[in-house]
């Protein structure tokens, strides 16, 4: 797995990206060499968040963990990684054709939910042609946290999203 460690408003010592990589080859019997990590360690107001991306084969597995110290942080984003594998490996193995993976009980410490997710609703509704501004307005208007658009530029379909932060984001397909 290729690891690139960035710190945010930090200077990263020698010794912590030597702990990220310790902590992160406990995952590579799970990942191929091909996989890519990014890890992002960002300072605010004396907490520490750690935020763990990991792109293989088109999958994007990720998680985020904030503590007052570094080491705690990540620590947590790295058992909340292994929890996320583990609640979601049947489904993991069936999209990906993975290997069947067999993971310590170090990795996570919830319950094994085999339980495929309840769909409680679905929906089918016209998708508009709108710019991001428009697309942005729309969703405050409906107070919803997402809206999904025909971008004006590029036709294709893209989900604007309001982030924990208040800013907004933009998905578009890839490809």
């Amino acid at each position: 797995m290729n690891i690139k460690i960035v710190g945010r408003k930090v200077n990263l010592r020698e010794n912590f990206k030597e702990l990220v990589q310790r902590k992160l080859s406990k995952f590579d019997r799970i990942f191929d060499e091909d996989a890519d990590a990014t890890v992002t360690v960002t300072l605010e107001k004396n907490r520490q968040t750690v935020e763990i991306m990991i792109k293989q084969r088109g999958m994007l597995y990720r998680a985020e963990a904030t503590a007052s110290e570094m080491n705690e942080a990540l620590d947590d984003v790295v058992a909340a990684l292994g929890n996320q594998i583990r609640r979601n490996k049947k489904r993991l193995e069936r999209a990906q054709k993975m290997q069947p993976v067999e993971l310590p009980d170090t990795y996570y410490d919830t319950p094994d939910e085999e339980d495929e997710p309840e769909i409680a609703k679905r929906k089918t509704f016209y998708v508009k042609v709108m710019t991001v501004e428009e697309a942005i307005l729309q969703m405050e208007m409906l107070g919803h946290t997402f809206f999904m658009y025909r971008d004006g530029d590029t036709g294709e379909i893209d989900v604007v999203y309001k982030r924990r932060d208040g800013k907004y984001g933009v998905l578009e397909p890839e490809g």
